[in-house]
């Protein structure tokens, strides 16, 4: 599956539209996690679990969005863009 974020993927033509593929991913942080970071929130520097858990949540969109395309027999998905944000602290 070619995953592209423009609208077009060179040396491709687009000749059919099959649907918006989608991928969402909701994740929460384990509470001992927390506490940790709010000790880094105090000395400064990369939330590192923070870090790792927003990284494997774009992956598993990614994944489930590669499979949304499959499901509808695309070859490719243009356009892809990512957003994030935080539900409740």
């Amino acid at each position: 599956m070619i995953l592209s974020n423009t609208e077009t993927i060179p040396n491709k033509e687009i000749t059919e539209i099959c649907g918006i593929a989608r991928g969402g991913n909701v994740r929460a942080n384990h509470i001992s996690n927390d506490i940790f970071t709010s000790f880094r929130h105090i000395i400064g520097g990369e939330i590192i679990e923070y870090s790792k858990l927003q990284a494997e949540s774009r992956e598993q969109a990614l994944h489930r969005m590669t499979e949304d395309g499959e499901r509808m027999r695309a070859v490719a998905i243009a356009n892809v863009r990512l957003t994030a944000s935080m539900v409740m602290q």
